[in-house]
């Protein structure tokens, strides 16, 4: 494999999202200054990003031709296995990326170190021209990591680096029959979050952190924190608020989903259900009534440099 180009993927910056909504600067600044934000956090954020984003450009073009994305191109975007993928960005574009390289090498820089927690992000502009350098001579060290997959009964698919969300649009409750380890039962809860091994320290986490604060509320003795370590071939779902009733049960509202046990959800929202995948909401299926989706561990892999 001869690696012709490197892609940069990279999101807007929080201001240049404020300035699309507000049209310029000032008024984006006169908004948030109004309401009480910090706009020179807003800034500084900025210029650190495209100052990382520079250094990582320039760094490149000494060694392999490059050019640079925007994430909202990802699903249009064609690639190929001469290339290799270069995220600058938090660690949510990793997972907004991972799904649609196939297994390219993805390169993950933390452009901001002091503002980022960078959990998927080994490199910075500083080291990760060697990593690049190592992929290019095929000598490189690589985590393949899992997705899950959601497919619904008429094979439409999505995929997920982090987690599945699946639930209603809006805050009314999520109706649904779900099936695990041959148990059935109806719920209504504010949906299912289904996490990989990469996304447990995500989403996921803000469950066990709930979890805890309700256990430390009512019963003070232990306060240790308690979080799931799951393995690669593993994912975990949590239902979000389930509600008993003489209609809803609450018995099956967490396990772990391997390749020989599966979770099937069967929708009774006659509108406004949904899955969608890492955080995007743009990225979704319709789940409404008659749908039945099967979660599970997809066949696909993102190979992650190290």
């Amino acid at each position: 494999m001869s690696i012709e180009y490197a892609i940069i993927i990279k999101n807007k910056t929080r201001l240049e999202s404020l300035i699309e909504r507000f049209n310029t600067k000032a008024q984006a600044k006169f908004y948030i200054e109004r309401s009480g934000g910090d706009f020179v956090d807003y800034e500084r954020e900025h210029e650190i990003f495209h100052d990382s984003l520079s250094k990582v450009q320039r760094n490149l073009s000494a060694i392999v031709k490059n050019k640079i994305v925007e994430r909202g191109f990802l699903p249009s975007f064609i690639f190929n296995e001469n290339q290799v993928v270069v995220t600058v960005g938090q660690d949510g574009l990793v997972a907004n990326t991972a799904k649609y390289v196939g297994e390219i090498p993805i390169v993950a820089v933390n452009p901001d170190q002091e503002r980022f927690d960078g959990v998927l992000l080994p490199f910075n502009n500083e080291n990760f021209l060697k990593a690049v350098d190592d992929v290019m001579r095929n000598k490189y060290n690589s985590k393949m990591t899992s997705f899950a997959e959601a497919k619904l009964n008429d094979g439409q698919r999505l995929l997920a680096f982090n987690d599945l969300f699946i639930g209603a649009t809006s805050h009314v409750s999520a109706r649904y029959k779900i099936t695990f380890n041959n148990k059935s039962e109806e719920h209504s809860s504010s949906g299912i979050i289904v996490s990989t091994q990469s996304g447990s320290t995500g989403w996921l986490s803000s469950v066990f952190n709930m979890s805890f604060g309700i256990n430390k509320f009512i019963d003070n003795k232990d306060s240790s924190k308690k979080y799931v370590k799951l393995k690669d071939n593993q994912l975990m779902f949590a239902v979000r608020e389930p509600f008993a009733s003489k209609k809803t049960q609450i018995d099956t509202t967490t396990g772990v989903i391997t390749e020989r046990s599966k979770l099937i959800i069967q929708s009774f929202m006659p509108n406004n259900g949904f899955i969608f995948s890492d955080g995007v909401e743009s990225d979704f299926l319709n789940f409404n009534s008659g749908s039945i989706a099967t979660i599970g561990i997809a066949k696909e892999k993102a190979n992650l440099v190290i």
